[in-house]
């Protein structure tokens, strides 16, 4: 490879094409299913599926097809072929469809209005992860410049991934023929510790959703005739989320939402918190003087990675203040988000969960935990010697740095279920999410120059997928 000449072709592609995609992209507010049940009276999925699908047939990439396929009742799925040498597939992977406008962009930004600042591309989707089809296509666009043999590539884009890929099982099954037996899985949804070095995801972490409403009334009644009678439902629920979680420390208590940490994924963490020291906390906008749970970075990511977590996304049964009056209200409900480990069983943890808030209510109020998603974390197999010493020459090549490892808070749940249909497979997932992108926050930006440098470095694994040993790699 001339990687000159890729650096070159692909920062062109970049500036010339994919950023003016990106603007067009951020401005459509096609908002994953959970968030916006009335998706296809609305028509901004179709919109986005038709601006990639539109961009990648104006792309000259020789033995390419591309369709969007559906089913009825489920978003639409963009599906990329490209003609390879050799038996093998290479399987790419991103997701359309985008988190809501949340609140707090800052003045002059807004999520569905693209503003490029300082080399960063602001506005919803862009980073997390419009850009995943353009990276993709540019980067066997910049193999096939130079002649370069590659593996025949299937991509997929799914328009569901934010709400759970719900929808997404069902388009494996139906194109399962056409996609055949993956060796290698490349996925530009994850994050990276910095924008100076080539980082690849270990291990995804877990989620498991649902609603908590604790009532105690009927109806609101006076709060000076009700309180010291009547419990609180604040306080019940308080109470219950206290079984869960050690409000001083924030240890989840219960045991089925725990898991062993691997020695090697500490390894990791360790040499992540090396890097990144005083990054790991400093990327976050903290309020005041809040500082973070433990003073150890290595703790900070292990706790973010391979250690449960609970936060409360949303509130029902609470005035907004200016309609606050001194009433003792019926019932309080919170949506709940629990984070778990990489390899804890959901659905067992969702049935510890369920039996812990729900079993000797205080006070016998009428409690109920309603289950609304179960997502499976995800652990990547051991790297072949192959991929290890690829991923680290591209990135010396192109961030002049060495490749980095770690864990990912979040989730991708396509990732789980690609391990379970496909033993075997290597993943390559990474991204371009680094410090302060803040996706599904206000103010995401896409990092332009790690955009394109990911997706060189994609182009040599590609390649050196290709002129690897298969029979020493297996």
């Amino acid at each position: 490879m001339d990687h000159a000449r890729t650096k070159a072709l692909i920062d062109s592609a970049w500036d010339d094409s994919i950023v003016p995609a990106l603007c067009d992209y951020i401005r459509i507010p096609n908002k994953s299913p959970l968030f916006d049940p009335d998706w296809a009276e609305h028509g901004h999925m179709d919109a986005a599926v038709e601006l990639m699908e539109r961009w990648c047939r104006e792309q000259s990439i020789a033995g390419m097809q591309v369709e969007v396929v559906r089913l009825d009742g489920r978003t639409p799925l963009l599906f990329v072929e490209i003609e390879g040498q050799g038996d093998e597939c290479v399987l790419l992977y991103g997701h359309l469809d985008k988190q809501p406008e949340f609140v707090g962009w800052e003045d002059g930004l807004s999520p569905w209005t693209p503003i490029m600042r300082d080399g960063k591309l602001y506005g919803r989707g862009g980073a997390d992860d419009g850009y995943a089809i353009f990276g993709s296509l540019t980067a066997i666009r910049a193999l096939q410049d130079q002649g370069i043999p590659h593996a025949r590539c299937v991509i997929i884009i799914e328009a569901c991934e934010e709400s759970g890929s719900f929808d997404l099982p069902h388009y494996i099954d139906l194109l399962e023929d056409r996609i055949g037996h993956p060796s290698l899985v490349v996925c530009l949804d994850a994050e990276c510790g910095n924008y100076d070095q080539f980082w690849c995801t270990t291990s995804l972490r877990g989620n498991l959703t649902g609603t908590l409403r604790a009532a105690v009334l009927e109806e609101g009644v006076h709060s000076g005739g009700a309180s010291g009678i009547v419990p609180s439902s604040f306080r019940v629920i308080r109470a219950l989320l206290s079984r869960v979680e050690d409000e001083d420390s924030g240890q989840i208590m219960l045991p089925a939402l725990h898991a062993d940490i691997p020695g090697a994924r500490i390894d990791q963490a360790r040499a992540a918190a090396a890097t990144l020291r005083d990054t790991v906390p400093g990327k976050f906008a903290w309020a005041g003087q809040t500082c973070p749970i433990d003073t150890d970075p290595t703790q900070l990511l292990l706790n973010n990675t391979w250690r449960p977590s609970l936060c409360v996304t949303g509130a029902a049964g609470l005035p907004e203040l200016t309609s606050a009056g001194n009433t003792l209200r019926p019932y309080t409900e919170l949506k709940l988000s629990l984070r778990l480990p990489p390899t804890t069983d959901p659905q067992q943890a969702a049935a510890a969960l369920k039996d812990a808030l729900e079993s000797d209510a205080p006070y016998q109020a009428e409690v109920e935990f309603v289950l609304e998603q179960t997502i499976s974390g995800w652990d990547a197999p051991p790297l072949q010697d192959w991929l290890t010493r690829s991923m680290r020459e591209a990135s010396l090549e192109f961030f002049k740095a060495d490749a980095m490892y770690m864990g990912t808070g979040g989730s991708i749940p396509f990732m789980a279920m690609l391990g379970e249909r496909f033993p075997g497979v290597q993943f390559l997932v990474t991204g371009v999410l680094g410090p302060k992108s803040n996706a599904h926050g206000p103010n995401e930006f896409l990092h332009v120059e790690t955009g394109k440098k990911v997706t060189a470095c994609v182009a040599r694994v590609i390649a050196d997928h290709f002129s690897r040993d298969p029979s020493a790699a297996a």
